[in-house]
Protein backbone atom coordinates (compact mmCIF):
# COMPACT_ATOMS: atom_id res chain seq x y z
CA UNK A 1 0.00 0.00 0.00
CA UNK A 2 1.04 3.60 -0.55
CA UNK A 3 1.10 4.36 3.18
CA UNK A 4 3.59 1.61 3.96
CA UNK A 5 5.71 2.62 0.99
CA UNK A 6 6.00 6.17 2.33
CA UNK A 7 6.85 4.88 5.81
CA UNK A 8 9.53 2.60 4.36
CA UNK A 9 11.02 5.49 2.40
CA UNK A 10 11.15 7.64 5.54
CA UNK A 11 12.95 4.86 7.41
CA UNK A 12 15.42 4.49 4.55
CA UNK A 13 16.04 8.26 4.47
CA UNK A 14 16.64 8.26 8.23
CA UNK A 15 19.16 5.43 7.86
CA UNK A 16 21.03 7.21 5.06
CA UNK A 17 21.19 10.40 7.13
CA UNK A 18 22.32 8.41 10.19
CA UNK A 19 19.33 9.64 12.12
CA UNK A 20 17.56 7.70 14.84
CA UNK A 21 14.89 5.42 13.42
CA UNK A 22 11.45 6.85 14.04
CA UNK A 23 12.64 10.42 14.61
CA UNK A 24 10.50 11.70 11.71
CA UNK A 25 6.74 11.72 12.18
CA UNK A 26 4.56 11.20 9.12
CA UNK A 27 1.57 13.54 8.94
CA UNK A 28 -0.95 12.13 6.47
CA UNK A 29 -2.48 15.23 4.89
CA UNK A 30 -6.15 14.39 4.52
CA UNK A 31 -7.45 17.75 3.32
CA UNK A 32 -10.07 17.52 0.57
CA UNK A 33 -10.00 13.71 0.72
CA UNK A 34 -13.19 11.63 0.82
CA UNK A 35 -13.93 10.07 4.19
CA UNK A 36 -13.59 6.56 2.82
CA UNK A 37 -9.97 7.22 1.86
CA UNK A 38 -9.24 8.64 5.29
CA UNK A 39 -10.92 5.69 6.98
CA UNK A 40 -8.84 3.28 4.91
CA UNK A 41 -5.66 4.88 6.27
CA UNK A 42 -7.04 4.81 9.81
CA UNK A 43 -7.83 1.12 9.40
CA UNK A 44 -4.17 0.53 8.50
CA UNK A 45 -3.28 1.86 11.93
CA UNK A 46 -2.07 5.36 11.08
CA UNK A 47 -3.21 8.02 13.56
CA UNK A 48 -1.42 11.28 12.66
CA UNK A 49 -3.24 13.50 10.18
CA UNK A 50 -3.06 17.03 8.81
CA UNK A 51 -5.84 19.39 7.76
CA UNK A 52 -5.70 22.83 6.16
CA UNK A 53 -9.08 24.24 7.05
CA UNK A 54 -10.64 24.38 10.50
CA UNK A 55 -14.14 24.04 9.08
CA UNK A 56 -13.27 20.87 7.17
CA UNK A 57 -11.49 19.42 10.19
CA UNK A 58 -14.49 20.13 12.41
CA UNK A 59 -16.78 18.34 10.00
CA UNK A 60 -14.58 15.27 9.71
CA UNK A 61 -12.62 14.39 12.83
CA UNK A 62 -15.11 14.30 15.73
CA UNK A 63 -16.86 11.34 14.08
CA UNK A 64 -13.59 9.56 13.34
CA UNK A 65 -12.48 10.07 16.93
CA UNK A 66 -15.58 8.22 18.10
CA UNK A 67 -14.52 5.20 16.03
CA UNK A 68 -10.72 5.29 16.34
CA UNK A 69 -8.60 5.96 19.42
CA UNK A 70 -5.39 7.96 19.54
CA UNK A 71 -5.94 10.31 16.60
CA UNK A 72 -3.47 13.20 16.52
CA UNK A 73 -4.58 16.15 14.40
CA UNK A 74 -2.23 18.80 13.00
CA UNK A 75 -3.55 22.00 11.42
CA UNK A 76 -1.20 22.99 8.63
CA UNK A 77 -3.10 25.68 6.71
CA UNK A 78 -3.38 29.46 7.16
CA UNK A 79 -5.40 30.29 10.25
CA UNK A 80 -7.74 33.22 10.69
CA UNK A 81 -7.70 34.74 14.14
CA UNK A 82 -11.45 34.23 14.55
CA UNK A 83 -10.94 30.47 14.03
CA UNK A 84 -8.23 30.20 16.67
CA UNK A 85 -10.41 28.89 19.50
CA UNK A 86 -11.96 26.19 17.33
CA UNK A 87 -8.52 25.26 16.03
CA UNK A 88 -7.17 24.94 19.57
CA UNK A 89 -10.10 22.73 20.56
CA UNK A 90 -9.63 20.41 17.57
CA UNK A 91 -5.90 20.06 17.07
CA UNK A 92 -2.96 18.77 19.03
CA UNK A 93 -0.54 20.84 16.90
CA UNK A 94 -0.84 24.01 14.82
CA UNK A 95 1.92 24.56 12.28
CA UNK A 96 1.03 28.03 11.00
CA UNK A 97 1.70 30.61 13.70
CA UNK A 98 2.80 33.47 11.48
CA UNK A 99 2.00 36.86 13.02
CA UNK A 100 1.90 38.68 16.36
CA UNK A 101 -1.89 39.10 16.36
CA UNK A 102 -2.38 35.34 16.14
CA UNK A 103 0.24 34.74 18.85
CA UNK A 104 -1.55 37.15 21.19
CA UNK A 105 -4.87 35.40 20.46
CA UNK A 106 -3.36 31.99 21.24
CA UNK A 107 -1.88 33.35 24.47
CA UNK A 108 -5.22 34.81 25.60
CA UNK A 109 -7.16 31.67 24.73
CA UNK A 110 -4.57 29.43 26.36
CA UNK A 111 -5.14 31.31 29.62
CA UNK A 112 -8.90 30.91 29.26
CA UNK A 113 -8.81 27.26 28.22
CA UNK A 114 -5.95 26.13 30.44
CA UNK A 115 -4.20 24.42 27.53
CA UNK A 116 -2.63 25.11 24.16
CA UNK A 117 -1.68 22.87 21.24
CA UNK A 118 1.96 22.54 20.27
CA UNK A 119 2.84 25.45 18.00
CA UNK A 120 5.14 25.74 15.01
CA UNK A 121 6.08 29.13 13.60
CA UNK A 122 5.77 29.32 9.84
CA UNK A 123 8.78 30.91 8.16
CA UNK A 124 8.47 32.26 4.62
CA UNK A 125 11.93 31.04 3.63
CA UNK A 126 11.46 32.07 0.00
CA UNK A 127 10.24 35.55 0.97
CA UNK A 128 7.30 35.09 -1.38
CA UNK A 129 4.82 37.99 -1.11
CA UNK A 130 1.80 35.75 -1.70
CA UNK A 131 2.76 33.27 1.02
CA UNK A 132 2.16 33.40 4.76
CA UNK A 133 4.96 33.21 7.29
CA UNK A 134 7.45 35.45 9.02
CA UNK A 135 10.46 36.50 6.98
CA UNK A 136 13.76 34.83 7.89
CA UNK A 137 15.19 38.17 9.06
CA UNK A 138 12.26 38.57 11.48
CA UNK A 139 12.11 34.97 12.71
CA UNK A 140 14.41 35.26 15.73
CA UNK A 141 12.49 38.20 17.16
CA UNK A 142 9.13 36.53 16.57
CA UNK A 143 10.24 33.28 18.19
CA UNK A 144 11.37 35.24 21.25
CA UNK A 145 8.11 37.20 21.32
CA UNK A 146 5.98 34.04 21.17
CA UNK A 147 8.01 32.24 23.83
CA UNK A 148 7.76 35.30 26.07
CA UNK A 149 3.97 34.85 25.91
CA UNK A 150 4.43 31.36 27.41
CA UNK A 151 3.30 29.76 24.17
CA UNK A 152 4.46 26.16 23.58
CA UNK A 153 6.58 26.85 20.50
CA UNK A 154 7.99 23.46 19.48
CA UNK A 155 9.60 24.35 16.19
CA UNK A 156 9.36 25.92 12.75
CA UNK A 157 7.54 25.13 9.52
CA UNK A 158 8.17 26.09 5.91
CA UNK A 159 6.81 25.52 2.40
CA UNK A 160 9.61 26.11 -0.13
CA UNK A 161 8.93 27.90 -3.44
CA UNK A 162 7.87 25.41 -6.09
CA UNK A 163 10.51 26.62 -8.56
CA UNK A 164 13.52 26.34 -6.24
CA UNK A 165 15.55 23.53 -4.73
CA UNK A 166 13.84 22.59 -1.49
CA UNK A 167 17.09 21.64 0.23
CA UNK A 168 18.31 25.23 0.63
CA UNK A 169 15.05 26.19 2.32
CA UNK A 170 15.09 23.17 4.62
CA UNK A 171 18.69 23.97 5.57
CA UNK A 172 17.76 27.60 6.30
CA UNK A 173 14.84 26.52 8.49
CA UNK A 174 17.16 24.21 10.39
CA UNK A 175 19.65 27.01 10.99
CA UNK A 176 16.96 29.34 12.33
CA UNK A 177 15.59 26.62 14.60
CA UNK A 178 19.02 25.68 15.95
CA UNK A 179 20.02 29.18 16.94
CA UNK A 180 16.69 29.62 18.73
CA UNK A 181 16.92 26.36 20.62
CA UNK A 182 14.01 24.75 18.78
CA UNK A 183 14.04 21.08 17.84
CA UNK A 184 10.89 20.73 15.74
CA UNK A 185 11.13 21.04 11.95
CA UNK A 186 7.89 20.67 10.00
CA UNK A 187 9.06 20.48 6.40
CA UNK A 188 8.83 18.24 3.39
CA UNK A 189 5.83 17.14 1.33
CA UNK A 190 5.06 14.38 -1.18
CA UNK A 191 7.73 15.45 -3.67
CA UNK A 192 10.61 16.23 -1.34
CA UNK A 193 10.09 14.56 2.02
CA UNK A 194 13.21 12.40 1.73
CA UNK A 195 15.33 15.53 1.29
CA UNK A 196 13.60 17.01 4.33
CA UNK A 197 14.37 13.91 6.40
CA UNK A 198 18.03 14.12 5.37
CA UNK A 199 18.09 17.71 6.64
CA UNK A 200 16.50 16.99 10.00
CA UNK A 201 12.72 17.11 9.54
CA UNK A 202 10.82 15.96 12.61
CA UNK A 203 7.49 16.11 10.75
CA UNK A 204 6.82 15.56 7.06
CA UNK A 205 3.44 16.41 5.54
CA UNK A 206 2.47 13.92 2.84
CA UNK A 207 -0.90 13.89 1.12
CA UNK A 208 -1.22 12.85 -2.51
CA UNK A 209 1.50 10.20 -2.28
CA UNK A 210 -0.62 8.45 0.36
CA UNK A 211 -4.19 9.19 -0.68
CA UNK A 212 -3.93 9.83 -4.40
CA UNK A 213 -5.04 13.03 -6.08
CA UNK A 214 -7.26 15.33 -4.09
CA UNK A 215 -10.98 15.24 -4.68
CA UNK A 216 -12.46 18.68 -3.95
CA UNK A 217 -15.89 18.45 -2.38
CA UNK A 218 -18.91 20.21 -3.84
CA UNK A 219 -19.74 22.01 -0.60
Amino acid sequence: MALQDIKDRIISAEEKAERTAGSTQLIAVSKVQPNERVQAILEQGHRVFGENRVQEAAGKWPAFREKFEGIELHLIGPLQTNKARQAMELAQSIHTLDRPKLAKTFARLAQEMGACPDLYIQVNTGEEPQKAGVLPADADAFVAEAIAMDLPVRGLMCIPPVDQEAAQHFALLGEIAARNGLTGLSMGMSGDFETAVALGATHVRVGSAIFGDRVPSAG
